[in-house]
């Protein structure tokens, strides 16, 4: 009974929740994003100012049509369960159920299709088990006293809606959650307990909390709209720490202090010391490089008896420590996250398959040196290797590929119809190069395959899980190749000497640049993005290509703090 209520009320709206802006003005009242808030709105930072012209920056303003258009987004997994958890201080996995996620280019963004019947049901189950799990110890939950009934109640809904929607509510708003609380305590005889979980899982099923919306300040001209300081201070956390602003972040919003370029730098310098950071770096390059779902890569138990999910979630964290410890103990440089050969990892089957053990006295967090030769950065790692290739052999064109489109930014059409795209079988009497030789002896493949293939043949050395060969089938393995098509030449052995090149390679440092903004603002960038983009990148580049000042860079752009074109 109390599942359908919630559904037929319309105060919550969430049938409406669509991959656009249309229909949220149903959802908890009205005027959404107005400046009569519970805390009167007066010091909100929307002034009618854009409050982005103070102060210039490598990463400077552009015009006004130089703003690629970002729709309307729901909270990615991750962001839900991160957001509950800094919302009312629960652990659990409550995203765990939903759909998989939309993703723009290599990143989980959710900003394209709409929302179906079954994840409506999804959210709608997620909301409830929320609110039973945050009401189940009221005397945890209630900074007030409990027992004063439905005063004690109003002022947590009062802060905990402001929180979720992560803005002021109009008095209107404010108005619907507290008639939620009062039919969900009147249907249990009078429990602030029930009320205050219906009134809970209400507010956490509305577009306000499950979206991203940014309608901007008001009165702004159509072509480029500056985002007021909530919505600002939201895409900034969601950003950098994946989840909703703390405190001092709305703080920084009342106080006016994100207003100006050193203001909002302060915030980022903050935020990236936040332990916090460390997950968005993670999930960044686990993301980007493809192994965030490692652990579903299946291979042959035959062939690779050692290999399992541990060992796949290892491989993972291996990644997500080693950037971590470049960008944030380290020079944060892009030249030592592709050739610094050291992994993090303290687990023994992932030293052995590296071929070192952990060292005698070794201080936990301390990196551990890889054999000479054969280790260079991100693109060899263990686990990078063993997703781009097939549960029994290794493919140079999953590597090849992944190398051109997600290291060096180049759209590679689809293959023609008419080609035989399936692996061949392993072949016991020859390479994988062998096998492959008929890619660039086929017209019909030549073409995109002379751009793939001999990327992906300089990462012969590693095996089908990622260890470190020297023959196939009893044959010297050729790891030789050149770079064709890019804005570096020359001929390599190997993924060190690859690895090396690439670092020096401007299409390379270009397209971190673009993976990065294609993450913090969750789509593709478009042509009308290529002012900020030349202005992230300028700074990006003055700064040595130091990783930390890009993600500065991104902020502070205008790509970053408005949005174009009217809601």
């Amino acid at each position: 009974m109390r599942r359908r209520w919630i559904k037929q009320t319309g105060v919550v709206g969430l049938m409406s929740l669509t991959a656009c802006y249309s229909g949220l003005g149903d959802s908890l009242g009205e005027n959404a994003g107005g400046d009569a808030g519970l805390d009167d709105g007066d010091d909100d930072g929307d002034d009618g100012d854009d409050g982005n012209e103070g102060g210039e920056d490598p990463a400077q303003l552009c015009s006004d049509s130089d703003i690629g258009a970002t729709s309307l987004r729901r909270l990615t997994a991750s962001q839900y369960k991160h957001t509950i958890g800094d919302l009312l201080g629960l652990d659990g996995d409550y995203a765990a159920g939903f759909a998989a996620d939309e993703r723009a280019g290599a990143f989980k963004s959710n900003g394209s299709a709409s929302v179906g019947e079954l994840q409506v049901e999804q959210y709608l189950d997620a909301a409830e088990s929320v609110a039973l799990d945050a009401t189940a110890d009221l005397d945890t939950l209630l900074s007030c006293d409990g027992a004063l009934g439905d005063p004690c109640a109003e002022d947590f809904l009062a802060d905990f809606a402001q929180r979720a929607f992560r803005r002021p509510l109009t008095p209107v708003e404010f108005a619907g959650v507290v008639a939620v609380y009062r039919t969900g305590k009147d249907a249990s005889e009078g429990s602030v307990q029930d009320g205050l979980r219906v009134a809970i899982s209400a507010v956490l099923q509305s577009p306000y909390f499950l979206y991203h919306v940014e309608f901007g300040v008001p009165g702004e001209a159509d072509s480029r709209v500056a985002l007021d300081g909530y919505e600002l201070a939201s895409r900034l956390s969601y950003f950098l720490w994946d989840s909703m602003p703390d405190g001092a972040l709305f703080e920084a919003v009342a106080t006016g202090s994100l207003e100006d370029v050193e203001g909002i730098s302060a915030e980022v310098e903050r935020m990236l010391a936040s332990p916090k950071a460390k997950e968005t770096v993670a999930s960044f390059h686990e993301q980007w490089l493809g192994v965030d779902e490692l652990e579903t890569s299946e291979k042959n138990a035959e062939l690779f008896p050692e290999y399992d999910v541990a060992l796949a979630a290892s491989m993972r964290a291996d990644v997500a420590a080693f950037a971590n410890w470049v960008i944030s103990e380290q020079d944060g440089r892009l030249e030592t996250l592709l050739t610094a050969n050291v992994t993090l990892s303290e687990d023994p089957q992932l030293l052995a398959l590296y071929g070192v053990e952990l060292p005698p006295g070794h201080v936990s967090g301390t990196p551990i040196e890889l054999p000479a030769g054969e280790r260079a950065g991100l693109l060899t790692m263990a686990g990078v290797m063993a997703k781009h290739a097939h549960p029994d052999a290794t493919s140079p064109i999953l590597r090849g590929v992944m190398l051109r489109q997600d290291i060096l930014c180049t759209q590679l059409p689809p293959p023609p119809p008419e080609v035989d795209n399936v692996p061949p079988s392993p072949d016991p009497n020859a390479t994988t190069r062998e096998q492959f030789a008929q890619h660039t002896a086929d017209p019909a493949c030549a073409g995109c395959h002379q751009l793939i293939d001999p990327l992906g043949f300089a990462m012969e050395s590693y095996d089908a899980i990622g260890a470190f060969r020297t023959t196939e089938n009893g044959k010297p393995i050729d790891n030789s190749g050149e770079v064709i098509g890019a804005d570096i030449s020359g001929t390599f052995n190997g993924g060190v000497e690859l690895s090396a090149l690439l670092t020096d390679s401007a299409s390379v440092q270009q397209c971190v640049s673009r993976q990065w903004f294609r993450y913090a603002l969750g789509r593709i960038e478009s042509p009308d993005d290529a002012c900020a983009i030349e202005g992230i990148h300028e700074a990006f580049e003055a700064a040595d290509f130091d990783v930390r000042v890009l993600l500065r860079a991104i902020v502070l752009s205008s790509a970053f703090r408005f949005r174009k074109g009217a809601v």
